[in-house]
Protein backbone atom coordinates (compact mmCIF):
# COMPACT_ATOMS: atom_id res chain seq x y z
CA UNK A 1 0.00 0.00 0.00
CA UNK A 2 1.70 3.18 -0.74
CA UNK A 3 1.94 6.43 1.33
CA UNK A 4 -0.69 8.14 -0.68
CA UNK A 5 -3.14 5.41 -0.43
CA UNK A 6 -2.61 5.09 3.52
CA UNK A 7 -3.56 8.95 3.97
CA UNK A 8 -6.41 8.96 1.34
CA UNK A 9 -7.72 5.90 3.86
CA UNK A 10 -6.64 7.72 7.21
CA UNK A 11 -8.92 10.89 5.69
CA UNK A 12 -11.56 8.61 5.25
CA UNK A 13 -11.76 6.94 8.96
CA UNK A 14 -11.40 10.54 10.29
CA UNK A 15 -14.30 11.37 7.99
CA UNK A 16 -16.67 8.25 9.01
CA UNK A 17 -15.51 8.90 13.06
CA UNK A 18 -17.01 12.85 12.29
CA UNK A 19 -19.90 11.78 11.01
CA UNK A 20 -20.49 8.69 13.57
CA UNK A 21 -20.16 11.27 16.56
CA UNK A 22 -22.92 13.82 14.72
CA UNK A 23 -24.92 10.88 14.28
CA UNK A 24 -24.31 10.00 18.08
CA UNK A 25 -25.54 13.21 18.76
CA UNK A 26 -28.78 12.53 16.73
CA UNK A 27 -29.62 9.43 18.79
CA UNK A 28 -31.98 11.68 20.80
CA UNK A 29 -34.06 12.59 17.55
CA UNK A 30 -34.46 8.45 16.66
CA UNK A 31 -37.48 7.39 18.53
CA UNK A 32 -39.96 4.33 18.06
CA UNK A 33 -43.64 3.71 20.14
CA UNK A 34 -44.59 0.38 21.01
CA UNK A 35 -47.57 -1.12 22.60
CA UNK A 36 -48.67 -3.45 24.71
CA UNK A 37 -51.92 -5.45 25.85
CA UNK A 38 -53.83 -4.31 22.55
CA UNK A 39 -52.55 -1.05 23.08
CA UNK A 40 -53.40 -0.39 26.57
CA UNK A 41 -49.70 0.48 27.57
CA UNK A 42 -48.17 2.50 24.96
CA UNK A 43 -43.75 4.07 25.63
CA UNK A 44 -42.15 5.96 23.31
CA UNK A 45 -38.17 5.56 23.75
CA UNK A 46 -35.31 7.28 21.82
CA UNK A 47 -31.97 6.00 20.07
CA UNK A 48 -29.97 6.44 23.29
CA UNK A 49 -32.32 4.10 25.06
CA UNK A 50 -34.46 6.82 27.12
CA UNK A 51 -37.84 6.16 27.78
CA UNK A 52 -39.55 9.68 27.05
CA UNK A 53 -43.38 8.49 27.78
CA UNK A 54 -45.38 6.41 29.18
CA UNK A 55 -49.24 6.34 28.45
CA UNK A 56 -51.63 3.83 30.67
CA UNK A 57 -55.54 3.57 29.63
CA UNK A 58 -56.95 4.80 32.73
CA UNK A 59 -59.11 1.76 32.98
CA UNK A 60 -55.90 -0.53 33.90
CA UNK A 61 -55.16 2.06 36.55
CA UNK A 62 -56.97 -0.19 39.68
CA UNK A 63 -55.21 -1.54 42.10
CA UNK A 64 -56.12 -5.20 41.98
CA UNK A 65 -54.48 -5.05 37.91
CA UNK A 66 -50.85 -3.48 39.40
CA UNK A 67 -49.34 -6.59 38.35
CA UNK A 68 -50.42 -6.49 34.90
CA UNK A 69 -49.85 -2.85 34.00
CA UNK A 70 -46.11 -3.23 35.16
CA UNK A 71 -45.91 -6.26 32.97
CA UNK A 72 -47.53 -4.48 30.12
CA UNK A 73 -45.31 -1.45 31.12
CA UNK A 74 -42.03 -4.04 30.75
CA UNK A 75 -43.42 -5.75 27.88
CA UNK A 76 -43.70 -2.34 25.66
CA UNK A 77 -40.20 -0.97 26.29
CA UNK A 78 -38.61 -4.04 25.64
CA UNK A 79 -40.43 -4.04 22.41
CA UNK A 80 -39.89 -0.22 21.72
CA UNK A 81 -35.95 -0.75 22.39
CA UNK A 82 -35.43 -3.91 20.32
CA UNK A 83 -37.09 -1.57 18.08
CA UNK A 84 -35.23 1.53 18.62
CA UNK A 85 -32.04 -1.07 18.18
CA UNK A 86 -32.99 -1.87 13.99
CA UNK A 87 -33.16 2.03 13.42
CA UNK A 88 -30.15 3.12 15.08
CA UNK A 89 -28.49 0.13 13.42
CA UNK A 90 -30.15 1.61 9.90
CA UNK A 91 -28.45 5.99 10.73
CA UNK A 92 -25.49 3.83 11.88
CA UNK A 93 -25.20 1.73 8.48
CA UNK A 94 -26.03 5.50 6.55
CA UNK A 95 -22.81 6.70 8.02
CA UNK A 96 -20.60 4.03 7.21
CA UNK A 97 -21.70 2.78 3.80
CA UNK A 98 -18.67 3.32 1.25
CA UNK A 99 -16.26 4.66 3.58
CA UNK A 100 -15.55 1.03 4.54
CA UNK A 101 -14.74 -1.95 3.01
CA UNK A 102 -17.33 -4.59 3.60
CA UNK A 103 -15.89 -7.30 6.07
CA UNK A 104 -17.76 -10.28 6.94
CA UNK A 105 -18.66 -10.01 10.66
CA UNK A 106 -16.75 -6.61 11.25
CA UNK A 107 -20.67 -4.09 11.66
CA UNK A 108 -19.74 -0.84 12.95
CA UNK A 109 -23.64 -0.48 13.35
CA UNK A 110 -23.07 -2.41 16.46
CA UNK A 111 -20.55 0.17 18.14
CA UNK A 112 -23.12 2.25 19.59
CA UNK A 113 -25.78 -0.19 20.72
CA UNK A 114 -24.19 -1.07 24.24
Amino acid sequence: MSMMDMMGMMGKVKEMQAKMLETQEKLGEIITEAESGGGMVKVVVNGKKELLTVEIEPELLNPQDAKMVQDLIVAATNKALAEIDEKVKAEMGKVTEGMMPKIPGFDLGNLFNK
